[in-house]
């Protein structure tokens, strides 16, 4: 019987990966398919696992020896990805192939600052509890988790408790954005009470 080519092979992965397919994924790395295999946008099996939150189908490409760190064209990685996302399974399961938590998206962020503005208050707490992430990286616009999640925000509970999180494992409060204003001054100006209540704890 003649063996399927391996590009075919690996195109079969990325879309079984895509897909959710676990037991296709499985049978795939079996038949020798490259568990980092980089479709047209540079993207792998393990980042289009982490794009659809297939918990189990990264489970089995980590188990595989999938790098976490490779980038695609927008500069996401499975990591990065799950920042968006919010999703904590996902996360520990790309931990487990030991990221680099100090790669950065096209914005210049790492994985928690998605997390903060987004409101994935389970996830902040997840990474900051588990991980050496920095909690003061500034990315490319100027901005800290703790400034996304007061300026990107909605004031409201969810994302109190975050700039709550954030504060409690060490984000600086006096980091202030590229014009000068602070996290405090941007919460008075959005008159977001409970988050000025605690920038002012700080002082």
């Amino acid at each position: 019987m003649t063996r399927p080519a391996p590009a075919l092979l690996n195109a079969q992965l990325l879309k079984a990966a895509e897909l959710g397919d676990a037991a296709r994924v499985r049978a795939l790395l079996q038949a020798g398919a490259d568990v980092n295999a980089r479709d047209a946008s540079g993207r792998t099996p393990l980042t289009w696992a982490a794009l659809g939150d297939r918990v189990a189908v990264a489970r089995l490409l980590v188990a595989a020896g999938a790098d976490p760190d490779l980038q695609d064209a927008q500069r996401n990685t499975a990591l990065l990805v799950s920042g968006e996302t919010g999703s904590v399974a996902m996360l520990r399961e790309v931990l487990r192939a030991g990221p680099d938590l100090t790669r950065t998206n096209r914005f210049g962020g790492t994985a928690l600052i998605p997390a903060a503005d987004r409101g994935h208050l389970a996830y902040v707490r997840e990474i900051l509890a588990t991980t050496t992430i920095d909690v003061n990286h500034v990315n490319d616009l100027g901005w800290t988790a703790l400034l996304e999640a007061v300026i990107l925000g909605d004031g409201g509970s969810t994302h109190t408790e975050i700039v709550r999180v954030l504060l409690a494992h060490g984000a600086d409060p006096g980091l202030a954005d590229r014009g000068g204003v602070t996290p405090l001054k941007h919460a008075r100006q959005r008159g977001y009470a409970g988050m000025v209540k605690l920038l002012q704890a700080t002082k």
